[in-house]
């Protein structure tokens, strides 16, 4: 009963925000409460969510202090020179723009942190999306997948868990897989190339005329989206949708849009010149300090935070501005995993979520036992979008690689398969990171669920298949 319970609340939920019946952070909440309920354990409920809370406390208090840190990074100016740089390749042609994505999500996917490669992007690519009128959702959908796909080196998380719950060495998993890795992420390449094709088709490229003056008028970025195409000038949607293809919008225009544009304009008043090496040798030394885990991860955003205001903006009230101008995402990205922690504490918290377990696993047949690499691999795809990594690495992982034991598949080819999920858990509900992805994009989360999930599977399958043509999994 739990098993089947545990499904349909994961499925009334994806099916509540998709459709647009209720907001994530409502549906979040009460959907949990309203099954916990139905399971007889409503007396129970306060426990689980103070669980769940308890547990995604320091990934919220991480996202917030990294928003402010990055946010102001962003204010003076730190990642200009990178937004120059892509401005430069993408000459206004939508197919250049999406790969463009592609590759800064991926470079920038580097330091194994999904939240500070979303804000990075969107910030750099955001304004290019609106004053072209693109698809703001082939934007999230793309990043997703290449910081799904770069997501499983040694420190981004995944491999580690695994590595932990087998007792194997993490470069021993990791190493091998690079060659699938590579395909997939070849794939998301592709696929981004493909729809900036579809984009470049229904929009145009546009005449600008020389790389240059992309970059001298990175001012006009700020206006309301009025561009010249082949046809001479005319006026485009803000945030326009994929005609003919997904049917999902772009995402909402409207004045406050005009407001995060201004996050690139050259003659910003909170740009600091003089502190760019200071900024950059800062930023270095944090993600440096993260991938070395000398701090656990929110204390070093926090320290970070500090001091990048203290040393930016040493007048008080210049502080205070700045807080205030990254508050709005500050406030919808904690809230969201705030929300986030009533549905895992309640599927945690119920069991649910090891019954749904525990079905996956004995619904396996008998005569799989010696394929359980390749099983583990697709299972992989639904287990870790549906749970968080700390359930399916700890929790499932090591009763498959059991299962795996006894038709004499090793370990380590068990481990490689669990990896294979990655570029759809990055577009989970249960991934904070997401949300960051989606509120700073102004997208619908439901309208970049419907439009990244059969991609993403897609890029999963790709590198399960280089993996076993390879012979690593």
């Amino acid at each position: 009963m739990l098993t089947i319970l545990g499904f349909a609340m994961i499925a009334t939920f994806l099916v509540l925000i998709m459709t647009k019946k209720m907001s994530p952070i409502a549906a979040l909440v009460l959907i949990p409460a309203l099954f916990c309920v139905a399971v007889g354990k409503g007396a129970h409920l306060g426990d689980y969510v103070i669980d769940g809370v308890s547990s995604l406390a320091p990934t919220a208090a991480m996202l917030m202090f990294a928003i402010v840190y990055f946010g102001v990074m962003i204010d003076v100016g730190l990642f200009d020179p990178v937004v120059r740089a892509i401005l430069r390749f993408c000459k206004a042609d939508p197919m250049r723009v999406v790969v463009g994505t592609a590759v800064l999500a991926a470079i920038v996917s580097l330091d194994g942190d999904g939240s500070t490669t979303f804000m990075i992007t969107v910030s750099a690519m955001y304004p290019l999306y609106k004053r072209l009128g693109m698809s703001l959702v082939v934007m999230t959908g793309v990043a997703a997948m290449a910081n799904g796909v770069m997501n499983t080196v040694p420190w981004g998380g995944p491999t580690a868990r695994a590595a932990t719950a087998l007792k194997l060495d993490a470069a021993d998993i990791f190493v091998p897989m690079i060659p699938a890795l590579l395909v997939g992420l070849l794939g998301v390449l592709g696929l981004a190339y493909v729809l900036g094709l579809r984009e470049r088709r229904r929009l145009g490229a546009l005449r600008i005329e020389d790389e240059e003056s992309v970059v001298a008028k990175e001012a006009v970025l700020v206006g309301a989206g009025a561009a010249a195409g082949p046809a001479g000038p005319r006026k485009r949607p803000v945030g326009g949708g994929v005609d003919g293809g997904d049917g999902v919008d772009g995402g909402d225009g409207g004045d406050d849009d005009e407001d995060l544009l201004k996050g690139l304009d050259p003659d910003r008043p909170t740009l600091r010149p003089r502190l760019y090496w200071f900024n950059a040798l800062l930023t270095g030394v944090l993600l440096t300090a993260m991938i070395l885990e000398l701090l656990p991860i929110p204390v070093l955003f926090l320290l970070g935070a500090a001091l990048a205001l203290s040393v930016n903006y040493p007048r008080l009230p210049d502080q205070k501005a700045r807080i205030a101008a990254h508050a709005d995402n500050v406030l919808n990205v904690s809230g969201m995993v705030f929300a986030a922690a009533v549905f895992t504490g309640v599927l945690q918290g119920t069991g649910m979520v090891d019954h749904m377990a525990g079905w996956l696993v004995d619904t396996v047949p008998e005569g799989l036992g010696p394929h359980m690499a390749l099983v583990t691999g697709v299972l992989s795809l639904p287990l870790t979008y549906f749970m968080s990594n700390d359930g399916f690495y700890f929790g499932v992982l090591p009763v498959l690689a059991e299962a795996g034991a006894a038709h004499g598949v090793t370990p380590l080819e068990m481990a490689r398969a669990s990896l294979v999920g990655q570029p759809l858990h990055m577009s989970s509900p249960l991934v904070p990171a997401v949300y960051v992805l989606v509120g700073m994009a102004r997208v619908e989360f439901g309208d970049h669920t419907r439009f990244v999930v059969k991609w993403a599977a897609l890029t999963c399958l790709l590198i399960l298949a280089a993996g076993i043509l390879f012979g690593t999994i």
